[in-house]
Parts: C-alpha cells; sequence; structure tokens
C-alpha cells in the first residue's frame, strides 16, 4: 500500500518528519482527510488537531493556523504558526493559560488584546481536550 510522506514545520523546529497512511486536518473551510493518491493542493489551516494514522496508530498535533500542501508525489506539508505533538501538552500550563485569557477578556477594552485572549483561550482549550482524550486512551 502507498504511504503519504508527512512534514510538519512550526516556527520553532520541525515537528515532525514520518512516512503516514493518512492526515486529517482542519481547514478554514472544514476538516479533509488526506489518504495516498490525493490529488495536489494548496490550503490554508485554521486552530485545530492535525491526526495521522500509521498501521493501527492514531496520533495527534494541535496546530495553530498555517497552510497544508499535498504534492502529486504524496508529499504532505504542513507550515505552522504553532504545533505541538499531543504527548507534549502540558495540562496545567493549558489550565493556567485559559484562566489568564478568562481574566484579560473581562478585564480588557482593547480589542486587538481580546482578539487575542479569545485565540489563546480556543487554543489552550483545544489542548486540554486533547490532552484528556490522549490520556484516557494511554490507559
Amino acid at each position: 500500500m502507498s504511504k503519504l510522506n508527512l512534514r510538519v514545520v512550526s516556527q520553532e523546529r520541525e515537528l515532525l518528519r514520518e512516512s503516514v497512511d493518512s492526515v486529517t486536518a482542519q481547514t478554514t473551510e472544514g476538516e479533509i482527510t488526506i489518504l495516498p493518491g490525493h490529488i495536489p493542493l494548496f490550503t490554508k489551516l485554521g486552530t485545530g488537531e492535525l491526526v495521522y494514522r500509521m498501521g493501527s496508530g492514531e496520533n495527534s498535533i494541535v496546530i495553530s493556523r498555517g497552510f497544508l500542501t499535498v504534492a502529486p508525489n504524496n508529499e504532505i506539508t504542513i507550515m505552522a504558526d504553532t504545533a505541538v505533538h499531543a504527548r507534549e501538552i502540558s495540562v496545567q500550563k493549558a489550565e493556567e493559560a485559559i484562566k489568564a485569557a478568562e481574566a484579560t477578556l473581562q478585564s480588557s477594552q482593547d480589542q486587538r488584546e481580546r482578539l487575542m485572549a479569545e485565540a489563546s483561550l480556543r487554543r489552550a482549550l483545544l489542548e486540554l481536550r486533547i490532552a484528556e482524550r490522549t490520556k484516557r486512551t494511554r490507559i
């Protein structure tokens, strides 16, 4: 069976370079799943969960905005503003980020500051949800 060559890069580092069976990502237009032989594609990613499957296993990465390209040779490249493996998520940091974002939303009148706090809140809630789900599936 044919494989996909997945590469995930954030502003900080190359997070992943792996041969996978499929990739599911949250685009700004909705969720897509890519299988070997997919047509060439360039799309914008929203904040969400990237799921890649290898054999019978499934792995997750939290993506915060970026771009996804699918080349004709089954090469998928994801360039994200930020990305973190589910196994690297700190529940404590996510909970602290939620509290900080909620405090900013309650106290700030600055529109830009409120938008940044909302984005931070969405990402922290997503990280927390994925961390809790990953913890349950490992047990």
